[in-house]
């Protein structure tokens, strides 16, 4: 069952991409800038990533949602809302604490070096931020007794959120306003990408915007075209320089020191 969902997974996510990617020739937010390297590492950082998945990321998932501690009561379809909802705080609350803690922004920076964003910067994470995540969710799962089928589809769902919302895609205006008041759009998340502190730690929603408004984090200022976005003035850095940065970056501070 598992291997037959990730494998309607990753068909979904490729016409998503393919429908995003398109659309970001078609009508582009923002202008690409010229050269293919920061492709090069995007994908890279995805190659990584993907070959990592089936071998840790996903085992740790199974593991967790396979170790009972208690067995809760089955609510249909409402549980799966639940959890989906419970997942989408916790992530938020993860994405918040990669931003505050300087060991935890290490890898999350390399995120964030990326000086442009398009559908390749939703796979451009560290493989040692995926695997800290998902070591850092197991309990969540386990004491919340989360099943398999409910993290797969979460899992699903926030891929293809990721891509849309890192997306150099136009949308009017008017509707991504009112978009925005519900989930991560474009421009909600560009601005997350601000090379201004203060914008950098804001707008954290991965699915639901409302978690910005609950706890403080959304961030007022619309995107501009001349909005620039990295990690303040650093560089972004060759393939084999993003995969050694935390471990060389004995200094590292949190992104509220750095940005």
């Amino acid at each position: 069952m598992i291997e037959a969902f990730l494998s309607a997974k990753v068909a979904i996510a490729a016409a998503w991409f393919a429908v995003l990617a398109a659309g970001e020739r078609l009508a582009p937010a923002a202008p690409r800038p010229p050269g293919e390297a920061r492709l090069f590492r995007n994908v890279g950082l995805w190659v990584a990533n993907t070959l990592m998945s089936p071998l840790i990321t996903v085992p740790i998932g199974v593991a967790a949602a396979a170790f009972q501690l208690w067995t809760r009561p089955d609510l249909g379809s409402a549980s799966l809302i639940l959890d989906l909802i419970v997942l989408d705080l916790w992530t938020y609350a993860w994405h918040r604490a990669n931003h505050e803690w300087p060991f935890l922004w290490r890898f999350h920076r390399v995120h964030h070096l990326d000086r442009f964003l398009d559908t390749t910067s939703a796979v451009r994470f560290h493989p040692g931020e995926v695997l800290i995540s998902a070591l850092a969710r197991a309990p969540l799962i386990v004491l919340t007794d989360i099943p398999i089928t409910s993290l797969l589809v979460f899992d699903t769902l926030v891929l293809l959120a990721a891509l849309f919302h890192h997306s150099n895609v136009k949308l009017p205006a008017s509707f991504e306003k009112v978009l925005r008041l519900f989930i991560a759009t474009p421009s909600h998340h560009w601005v997350h990408h601000h090379t201004a502190r203060e914008d950098t730690n804001s707008n954290y929603a991965v699915l639901l915007t409302i978690w910005d408004r609950v706890f403080g984090s959304w961030s007022r200022h619309p995107r501009t075209p001349a909005m620039p976005i990295g990690a303040g003035d650093a560089p972004d850095a060759p393939l084999l320089q993003l995969a050694a940065a935390p471990f060389r970056n004995t200094t590292a501070a949190s992104a509220v020191d750095i940005v």
